[in-house]
């Protein structure tokens, strides 16, 4: 599968969405609430691109969807504690945005890759 362009540029994007929970984690106040999802957000979060690189190193096509997947649910995930964050009031909703909006668009573009890898899978 050597390196492009597109593939090399998400794994720089997901790298620096860890870093960006991860200072968004330091940044949580220091409650039980707070010390709970945060702990939840920062594994969802800097797990999506160690999970990319997994998948970029896949041995199959079928290994390839099913670790794409596995990254997926963890975008997923960090939305859920994002939202939980913003809502439960812990966090406000204006310092969040930029990284709900990241998640949002990280989620839209593996839900994209999956599909086509799947129909190219197919053929």
């Amino acid at each position: 599968m050597g390196v492009k362009k597109e593939p090399l540029a998400l794994r720089v994007r997901t790298k620096d969405f860890a870093l960006r929970i991860i200072r968004m984690y330091r940044a949580l106040p220091k409650n039980g609430e707070a010390n709970v999802i945060g702990r939840q957000i920062l594994r969802s979060g800097t797990s999506v691109g160690a999970q990319y690189r997994e998948a970029y190193r896949a041995k199959s096509p079928r290994d390839f969807i099913n670790k794409m997947e596995g990254s997926l649910q963890e975008l997923d995930e960090t939305a859920f504690w994002i939202e939980l964050l913003i809502e439960a009031e812990i966090m406000p909703e204006e310092r969040m945005s930029e990284l709900a909006k990241e998640t949002d668009e990280l989620i839209a573009i593996f839900v994209s890759s999956i599909n086509t890898a799947k129909k190219n899978n197919k053929k």
